[in-house]
């Protein structure tokens, strides 16, 4: 601790209990998630890692990748809200959590691909279409030509539901007087690139009471989504609208599941892209996505990142400990502080970050050890602020606090995801035993070509964490490697023991360094072998 720290940290007037209880009950009280947030608040407790919101508020279409709970969701929420100051703009948000009636049909591979993509793409359509009805409905009494607007409103209704049936139709009557109601679509088939999805099989549809008959419809089914009108539609009502730009914002991406994402970003790039008044911004996480399909001869079907869509935002660059200490300890500190200054509750105040750190926390370095333990997701420093202070409550965090905290929100959260999972648990700990029983390390390689469940599903949980993409060994040089570090929660009962990780890596002395070289070449022995695993 620097000798100024030390001074200001002394300095600091001890808070009595009463004030402690008090601001401990408002940070039990935080709201974790963007969604059950207010606009108001959302702008209020947003903490911007400069230049993330400078690289977010381009009018460039975007891919901005993070993990579970890093803050998508609040950053487009704030974007959005930052667009809607300026009357000539409008922003549509989609999540792609709610799009649909049932996202199950999607998923249930019982049912053919030309099914499942042409619903899903369908679904998409009709939530832009209703986000474009609510902006209507609020110019049309104020438009001086709002037939103009409705007429608008139908060619883009028109222009996403048709569907047409060709080849061998036959038509059977019956005398029966009731028949069954409902219809039912069954086909299988392949997804044309270009025009729509096609699917061969049988239409089945009754009508009851209506001409007292069955009909049967046999024949190729054509589920066509004609880009061009549908293009064309919208920016004809853009237009009409008066509007100079209209940002779409897409939410929870990587819901989609992995095979339809690449036709859905087709869609994107065929309708939405093209336009000029359009920005696109799509938050998803990266080892949940799949934008791409690519065929011979430079063909694709999707986006292409870095062509049609920059992928330049990684909120993990910014709030990884590891990566930028300095950078982590600042945001963490002023995101805790600003929903803490917000909330509504009675708590005392206080000046600023420096003076709420110093009075809630006994030293700097145990609210270090506290953004440690978060790993880089805020989401998760919201919930283990509150576990801390539960084990603190009415007196100053210490370290013990924050070490019981992290294990009861680990046990709580993230380790919930492999009690039921024997593969998934043994995988773990494979992996504790590996990195930190034999290496004494936290970190480890992992070849950037291969793609492993497991590896994957303790990355989604938050028990995995990757700290940088893309490197080199000095073991198999030309192989790329992904570096992953275990989770805190993982060893936290280790701390202080012998078999505490010594740092992230040995290097070629069988020393550890707290934050590796760029190039990762002094790495020895760090590479989990996928065969093992």
């Amino acid at each position: 601790m620097s000798l100024a720290l030390i001074r200001r940290t002394a300095n600091l007037v001890s808070m009595d209990r009463a004030e402690l209880t008090a601001a401990h009950t408002t940070l039990i009280g935080f709201t974790k998630r963007a969604e059950k947030a207010t606009d108001d608040s959302l702008v209020a407790t947003f903490v911007d890692s400069a230049p993330l919101f400078t690289l977010l508020s381009t009018e460039n279409n975007q891919v901005i990748y993070g993990r579970r709970g890093t803050g998508k969701t609040h950053a487009l929420k704030v974007l959005a809200e930052h667009v809607e100051r300026n009357e000539e703009e409008v922003a549509l948000f989609i999540d792609m959590r709610t799009v649909g009636s049932n996202g199950s049909i999607y998923s249930d591979q019982s049912r053919s691909m030309a099914e499942r993509a042409s619903t899903l793409l369908t679904d998409v359509l009709t939530g832009l279409l209703n986000e474009f009805y609510s902006i209507s409905i609020g110019t049309i009494e104020s438009h001086p030509n709002p037939e103009e607007v409705t007429q608008r409103l139908d060619a883009l209704q028109s222009a996403i539901s048709t569907v047409k049936i060709t080849g061998e139709v036959t038509q059977q009557q019956t005398d029966e007087t009731k028949a069954a109601e409902g219809s039912s679509i069954q086909g299988g088939g392949k997804i044309l690139p270009a025009i729509g999805f096609q699917a061969s099989g049988s239409r089945n549809s009754s009508t009851q009471n209506f001409e007292n008959r069955v009909v049967t419809r046999k024949g190729s089914e054509i589920v066509h989504l004609m880009f061009g009108p549908i293009s064309g539609a919208i920016s004809d009502l853009i237009r009409i609208l008066g509007k100079s730009r209209v940002w779409v914002l897409v939410d929870e991406w990587s819901e989609v599941p992995v095979d339809l994402q690449p036709y859905l970003a087709d869609l994107f790039r065929r309708t939405l892209l093209p336009i000029d008044s359009i920005t696109v911004k799509i938050a998803a996480i990266e080892h949940r996505t799949n934008f791409a399909i690519m065929r011979d001869r430079g063909e694709y079907i999707g986006l292409e990142l870095g062509a049609d869509v920059a992928a330049d935002l990684n909120l993990d660059d910014f709030l990884v400990f590891d990566n930028s200490q300095e950078k982590s300890v600042d945001f963490i500190g002023n995101l805790i502080f600003r929903h803490y200054s917000t909330s509504t509750t009675e708590h005392p105040g206080f000046k600023g970050v420096d003076e709420f750190i110093g009075k809630l926390f006994t030293q700097r370095p145990v609210f270090e050890e506290f953004v440690r333990a978060v790993e880089g997701v805020p989401r998760d420093a919201l919930n283990l602020i509150a576990k801390v202070v539960t084990k603190a409550f009415g007196q100053q965090i210490a370290m013990v606090h924050v070490r019981a905290g992290a294990r009861d929100w680990y046990e709580q959260d993230k380790a919930a995801v492999i009690r039921n999972d024997s593969a998934l648990a043994d995988l773990l700990q494979h992996i504790i035993r590996e990195v930190i029983g034999e290496r004494r390390a936290r970190a480890f390689l992992f070849s950037s070509k291969s793609r492993h469940v497991g590896i994957d599903r303790l990355f989604d949980s938050r028990l995995l964490h990757i700290l940088k993409k893309n490197v080199s060994s000095h073991d198999q040089p030309g192989e790329r490697f992904d570096v992953f570090k275990i989770d805190y929660g993982c060893y936290v009962d280790l701390t202080n023991t012998t078999r505490a990780p010594e740092g992230l890596f040995a290097d070629d002395e069988g020393a550890f360094a707290e934050v590796p070289k760029d190039d990762y070449r002094s790495i020895r022995r760090a590479i989990l072998d996928t065969e093992l695993i």
